[in-house]
């Protein structure tokens, strides 16, 4: 057992190695006896205490030294960050050093108070010393140790990290609090509260095990949780010295998800596409005019200016198609009503013949501000997506869904991502992908074997689970499919019952992605699915009669009224229905819109 306050050898050598470097520089014997290794837990043998991370965790192997060490995974949108901040003296010298192994590990230092430092390793397979060195300014106290990886480039391994210098003032961390309890539980809250700790300045709340936020009292509300899922909780006091030992951790389980569900949705939902840039067979069909039976109303489409830009536009039908259409005016002032009636009305981008491909920052950015100029404008609830063709495809090495690396999936994480956090947790995300780019990656994804070297098979899963938490409803398309093998390794035709009942059974109870039993796609939750089916012959292959919707319904609902198909369990909660489309809905008599409403009342 290695004992807690005697150094490792590879500290005790830094030590000695930096004080023979400023023995060398002229730096005084006296300034040399304060040097020591300012890193807390920089071995990770105490898993993360000290250290912030974004995406990481402790192993125990592969290690550099001792028992632990860091393990941290980037995704797309995020570098797997881990930070620690220490204090120093002002204008002083400091050598950092750490042991990396990966592609593309960074190790660096920020807020020195002169010039902030990084150094990186491109490719590491074994264990690679990083070392850098700064100096702090006139008036630096404190200064930000950080590792990372780079965006989606696979787990990256970290240890014996250290910062050898003068120590600062600092004095003592507080103890550590007691009397952590939890108060009040919902669906995606826990409420924590604990006594407090003489000395401490503010708090840091820890979740599973990683920072969750900082509170300057005694008392904490954790959000953003998923419903039905235990928790564990820890909270340490902190002031000037740094962060105490963590509390005696507490456990909570969140509750079932609310019945009203995210966004203020009914408990079942009807959701439509509005024709509202174009002219068909279906004819035009006024906001106004939409039943109220309809509580999502995707306004269709919203589409690039070309397919690379990013630029989105929403252009009305004009007169000369749509017959009948209303006025900007009358247009605006009818989304106001849907609204005040407690329907939503999103900007559905892209559709059939709109094809978006991010597949630059730029472009990124660009799609960012004009899908917000179109929901500012008209004072939309939020954004469906609906991309289809190429819009969306894989690289050859990514096989990973929970780390993508391919552009545009990255890009587009990255910009839903920022429209989520612009709007608030009012803001309505759905997508709408068909059976090819969720469904299919049960057997192809990544492994471009579908189609002689399709790429697309199962492309929308990394933005389904990267977004999973801010998703309010995911309506697959079970209509221009061509048969899709189920979870019972059977293949399901469209035409009937059995093929929704397949295709939904996937989503709620997961799948392993291309037979790869390590690598299973999570279920979402019921409250978060919704049916994608054709409201008329009409309006896509695979219509089905309102005597299979029910059918559907039923056995996912109640496992009663089920035909060859077994499911993996019954979901009560399951959201409801989406169709392509209203207008066409409307030109076939409402009868979509007739089975909902009698089946869910």
């Amino acid at each position: 057992m290695e004992r807690p306050d005697r150094p490792r050898p590879f500290r005790l050598l830094a030590i000695l190695t930096t004080a023979a470097a400023l023995a060398a520089s002229g730096i005084s014997s006296a300034a040399r006896a304060a040097d020591a290794d300012l890193t807390r837990n920089g071995g990770f043998e105490s898993g993360l205490d000290g250290w912030t991370c974004t995406a990481g965790t402790t192993v125990n192997s592969p290690v550099r030294s001792g028992s632990s060490a860091l393990k941290a995974t980037p995704a797309g949108s995020d570098n797997a960050r881990c930070s620690q901040t220490v204090t120093v003296k002002p204008d002083s010298q400091y050598t950092l050093t750490g042991y990396v192994r990966g592609s593309y590990v960074y190790l660096g230092a920020s807020g020195t108070g002169t010039t902030d430092v990084s150094t990186w390793a491109q490719s590491a397979p074994d264990w690679q010393q990083l070392t850098t060195t700064f100096r702090t300014g006139p008036s630096t106290t404190k200064v930000t140790l950080f590792t990372h990886g780079w965006y989606g480039t696979g787990a990256y391994h970290a240890d014996d990290i250290s910062l050898v210098g003068p120590g600062g003032e600092t004095g003592q961390p507080p103890a550590p609090p007691t009397g952590l309890k939890t108060g009040t539980v919902t669906s995606t809250s826990v409420a924590l509260s604990w006594s407090p700790v003489a000395g401490a300045t503010s708090y840091a709340v820890y979740r599973d095990g990683t920072k969750v936020r900082t509170a300057s009292g005694t008392a904490a509300t954790v959000t953003g949780l998923t419903p039905s899922t235990a928790y564990s909780f820890q909270v340490a006091a902190v002031n000037d010295a740094g962060e105490s030992a963590r509390s005696a951790t507490v456990s909570a389980t969140t509750a079932d998800a609310d019945p009203g569900g995210p966004s203020d949705l009914p408990p079942h939902a009807l959701v439509g596409y509005l024709h509202a840039s174009f002219a068909n067979g279906s004819g035009y069909t006024r906001l106004a005019d939409v039943p109220d039976s309809w509580d999502v109303i995707d306004l269709a489409f919203g589409e690039p200016t070309s397919v690379t830009s990013g630029d989105i536009r929403f252009d009305r039908c004009p007169a000369t198609e749509c017959p009948g259409v209303e006025s900007d005016a009358e247009f605006k002032a009818a989304i106001k009503a849907k609204q005040a009636a407690g329907k939503k009305v999103l900007i559905s981008i892209g559709g059939q013949n709109g094809q978006v491909q991010l597949t630059t920052t730029a472009a990124r950015d660009t799609f960012v501000s004009s899908v917000s100029k179109i929901i500012d404008e008209y004072g939309l609830d939020g954004l469906d997506i609906d991309f289809e063709g190429h819009s969306l495809s894989l690289n050859a090495d990514d096989t990973d869904f929970k780390n993508p690396r391919t552009p545009v999936i990255v890009n587009l994480i990255s910009a839903l991502k920022t429209l989520k956090a612009r709007y608030g947790d009012d803001f309505v995300l759905t997508m709408a992908p068909e059976t090819f780019f969720v469904q299919l990656g049960y057997q192809y994804y990544g492994t471009g074997k579908w189609g002689g070297q399709d790429p697309r098979a199962g492309a929308y899963l990394p933005v389904i689970h990267a977004l999973r938490d801010d998703l309010t409803l995911l309506h697959v398309q079970d209509y221009n499919s061509g048969p899709i093998m189920g979870l019972d390794n059977q293949y399901h035709s469209m035409g009937g019952a059995d093929f929704h009942i397949a295709m939904t059974d996937m989503l709620l109870t997961g799948f392993p992605v291309a037979g790869d039993a390590n690598n299973v796609f999570p279920p979402l939750r019921p409250d978060q699915v919704a049916i994608g089916m054709p409201a008329t012959p009409n309006a896509g292959n695979g219509h089905v009669p309102p005597g299979e919707v029910v059918k559907t319904l039923d056995c996912l609902t109640k496992k009663t009224n089920c035909g060859s198909y077994t499911t993996h369990g019954t979901w009560p909660g399951l959201r409801g229905l989406m169709t392509w489309s209203i207008n066409w809905d409307r030109f076939g008599g409402w009868e979509f819109q007739r089975t909902f409403d009698g089946y869910f009342g």
